[in-house]
């Protein structure tokens, strides 16, 4: 599956689990500082960066190789954590009282987009340029993580596919291997290590 089919259904997934939210539950803890809004809130900026860097003009030129480099150089370079967070909660706000209809509204308005962009459409992040399959890698990778963290935080079934939830562990390890933790999370995975308290490849 290309990752422009992988990026829509991962969203469409997401939707669905949206949908599926009590409303009682909006309010309640998520992760760390975020409401369950919150972090639906920030699980949707997958979405809506595509739209919004989409209508960026094309770069012209790539200077970050792949997801596995915009994660493990470009993402630490650029976030602020406590920005992330912000944003997250400001999304969720923007989220309105029916969220589920925003972000259907938003991936339908962010698949025109990738289906109308040409091949080699690169994508402007930061001021840098990413190949637009790239960039829809890593939107996949915070669809299904944080649709993993939404199901646990609402006791709801996460919805993403076994070939989504490969995708994302596949960037992962090549996140920790461009980082240089190739090692050290191989030892782990096959038993012969443990990793670091509070480890995250992100």
């Amino acid at each position: 599956m290309g990752s422009a089919a992988m990026f829509f259904h991962s969203a469409t997934a997401f939707h669905d689990l949206v949908t599926r939210i009590d409303d009682r539950q909006w309010e309640s803890v998520a992760l760390g500082e975020w409401t369950v809004r919150s972090l639906v809130g920030h699980t949707t900026r997958a979405i809506l960066t595509v739209e919004s860097y989409l209508l960026l003009d094309d770069p012209g030129y790539p200077n970050v190789q792949n997801a596995e480099s915009y994660y493990a150089r470009v993402y630490r370079e650029l976030t602020d954590p406590e920005a992330v967070a912000a944003r997250g909660v400001e999304a969720g706000i923007w989220l309105g009282d029916d969220p589920a209809h925003a972000i259907s509204d938003a991936l339908g308005r962010a698949m025109a987009l990738v289906d109308s962009a040409p091949p080699e459409r690169i994508v402007s992040i930061g001021g840098l340029g990413i190949a637009l399959p790239e960039y829809l890698r890593t939107r996949v990778f915070e669809l299904v993580v944080h649709s993993i963290d939404i199901a646990r935080a609402t006791g709801l079934a996460h919805g993403q596919s076994p070939e989504a939830v490969s995708a994302t562990l596949e960037l992962a390890a090549g996140i920790a291997a461009a980082r240089g933790d190739g090692e050290t999370l191989l030892l782990s995975l096959t038993g012969r290590g443990t990793l670091p308290d509070g480890y995250s490849v992100v």
